[in-house]
């Protein structure tokens, strides 16, 4: 059996924080601001793959109201999804996702991403699609205020 979810995640970018994407800090002015390390990417990620499984969504597994939350690495919080998606007894079978940012450009670091997310979630570099998009000038991301990401999950049962 087969499940499939989509996942999306926005952040403002602001002064005084680092820009983590796809679990790499990448150089920028800014970075993103939220109550965890407000890594888009592996928010959406997470949001599909709890999608998939009808298990509700991030905000809900990791609320931002629990300080224990505060500035935490969206790695290890996608590895405790990736785990508790394990137990139930499903695996990846792929996932697609953009990154869509005015500035800066992502694709010189898509490559670490890639291998960063794989290792995590025990998949091959062929099962991962990171594209890298821009807003093309318009709305908050076109204007370089935010960053946005956007997942797809295939789930296989085991």
């Amino acid at each position: 059996m087969y499940r499939i979810g989509i996942g999306y995640d926005i952040h403002q970018l602001t002064q005084g924080r680092d820009l983590i994407i796809g679990g790499v800090k990448i150089t920028h002015e800014k970075g993103l601001l939220g109550h965890s390390d407000a890594d888009v990417l592996i928010h959406a990620v997470i949001d599909a793959m709890l999608g998939a499984l009808a298990l509700s969504d991030i905000g809900t597994i990791f609320p931002d109201t629990n300080p224990k939350y505060k500035n935490a690495d969206s790695t290890v919080l996608l590895k405790k999804v990736y785990d508790y998606i394990a137990r139930k007894g499903y695996e990846i079978e792929n996932i697609d996702s953009n990154i869509i940012a005015q500035q800066p450009k992502m694709m010189p670091y898509i490559p670490k991403m890639k291998e960063i997310l794989c290792r995590i979630l025990y998949i091959d570099e062929n099962r991962l699609s990171i594209k890298a998009k821009t807003n093309e000038q318009l709305d908050a991301v076109g204007e370089c205020r935010a960053i946005k990401a956007q997942a797809a999950v295939l789930l296989r049962k085991i």
